[in-house]
């Protein structure tokens, strides 16, 4: 499955050379040039080399001499990068509601009211997870009918990956908002992965529809009747990395708790088994296990994807990983237009919408 889902990708990006034949007008990503540990040097060369392989306009938000001054090592299509100046840049360490407030000339701010006002289709930033989530909503605003929006996170598998949200925007949870993430990354799932009929899972201690607390038994009840949904009844944590299901459900809480042991036991796991091949007489099978060793680092790679998107949005709001190099924002700049080809926000807003009706009645 994990072959099938980088094909899916990999046809689409054929398919995005086009997207000027399909497409009013080509597609404008605003990418925050100083978020992120490695910025801007690594935010600039993965512009860069996204500008040369996708049809898309990239608006660099960030101090312009040193956004200048990092562009001048590359060579790309001119037409297709424009530098816009912000001064501040907000840290990882400000409280995010105060910092959107007091620093509205720093390139977080400046690059989502690009979004709002409609100067870009999407942003991405690999800078403060807090002010990002803070100002996506403040500033891009939610569909209507979007109770929360919520972070969505690909989880790799044996088979594949796993859909997983909310993945640490919303700590607290009503069951309509996990019923509502289900609906949301259903569509994701089946549209950028090009799995059809994605199998939904609701987080749980326990496989029976009676395990689980208020939130989870509720949801449960909501996510058993829901239209649209494929609906497979709970998971446990440990089945996750099986690939039972695509979509994966639960409160931001649980979610970030699932993503941060994964991503540690992930690394750990690889670290001892590097270590253990490549000591003693093993050094010989250790090279001769290179390359697949190398393909299991692959489907574990975050910087495949290139970020977690903010979905329920007005707008695409892409969160990339605070360590993201010029490959992982060269992809979430891909998944942005991905995201607006397949038209990701339109059929969000109708499977919402819907689900507004159906409650009046």
């Amino acid at each position: 499955m994990a072959g099938i889902v980088y094909t899916e990708i990999n046809l689409r990006m054929e398919k995005i050379k086009r997207l000027g034949e399909n497409m009013d007008k080509t597609m404008i990503v605003a990418l925050d040039a100083m978020g992120g540990d490695l910025a801007p040097v690594e935010i600039v060369k993965g512009a860069a080399e996204a500008a040369k392989e996708l049809d898309v306009l990239i608006k660099l938000v960030g101090r312009e001499e040193d956004v200048t001054r990092e562009l001048a090592k590359y060579d790309y299509p001119k037409e297709r990068i424009e530098v816009v100046h912000a001064e501040e840049i907000i840290g990882t360490d400000e409280v995010p509601t105060m910092a959107i407030r007091r620093k509205k000339n720093s390139s977080l701010v400046v690059g989502l009211n690009l979004v709002k006002n409609g100067e870009a289709d999407a942003f991405v930033s690999a800078g403060s997870t807090g002010a990002l989530l803070t100002g996506a909503l403040l500033l891009v605003g939610r569909l209507e009918g979007v109770e929360r929006p919520a972070l969505g996170t690909c989880l790799p598998t044996k088979t594949g990956f796993s859909f997983l949200l909310d993945s640490g925007a919303n700590v607290d949870c009503k069951a309509i908002y996990l019923e509502q993430f289900a609906k949301m990354g259903s569509i994701y799932a089946e549209n950028m992965f090009g799995i059809k009929q994605p199998k939904v899972a609701l987080v749980n201690i326990g496989a029976e529809k009676e395990k689980g607390n208020a939130l989870t038994k509720e949801a449960y009840e909501r996510l058993e009747t829901a239209e649209g949904i494929r609906f497979a009844g709970n998971i446990e944590p440990r089945n996750i990395p099986f690939g039972d299901a695509d979509v994966i459900v639960c409160d931001g809480f649980v979610g970030n708790t699932i993503l941060k042991l994964s991503e540690g036991l992930a690394k750990t796991l690889i670290d001892i088994i590097k270590e253990e091949i490549t000591a003693g007489a093993y050094k010989l099978a250790a090279a001769m296990l290179k390359t697949p060793f190398k393909n299991v680092k692959k489907r574990f790679d975050a910087d495949e994807v290139g970020g977690a998107p903010f979905i329920g949005l007005k707008s695409l709001v892409v969160k990339a990983h605070g360590s993201s190099n010029a490959r992982a924002v060269k992809n979430a700049v891909r998944q942005c237009v991905l995201f607006a080809e397949a038209d990701i926000t339109g059929k969000m807003k109708e499977a919402i919408s819907v689900q507004a009706e159906k409650m009046d009645e």
